[in-house]
């Protein structure tokens, strides 16, 4: 029962890299961890959070778990609690 960040690498808005923040047991912990962090709720996409570079440290202060993005994914699902994109 963790929440868990992979390291940011992925390119978004602003010029920044992006991190996920996940939860491996509930997404009323993610969200709470996400508040606590200042991570506004827009930012939430079905089973994560997109964060900055800028908050990771601080993610990992507060107590995030940082892992391998893999690691994350996998982890994720086993939770039951990942949401793929629905097709249409």
């Amino acid at each position: 029962m963790a929440v868990l960040i992979d390291r940011p690498n992925w390119p978004g808005p602003r010029g920044l890299l992006w991190s996920h923040l996940v939860s491996d047991s509930s997404l009323e912990e993610l969200h709470d961890f996400a508040r606590l962090l200042g991570v506004p709720e827009r930012a939430f996409d079905r089973d994560h959070y997109d964060v900055p570079e800028t908050v990771y440290d601080r993610a990992v202060l507060l107590g995030a778990e940082p892992v391998g993005s893999q690691e994350l994914v996998r982890r994720l699902r086993e939770s039951g609690l990942r949401r793929p994109k629905t097709r249409i």
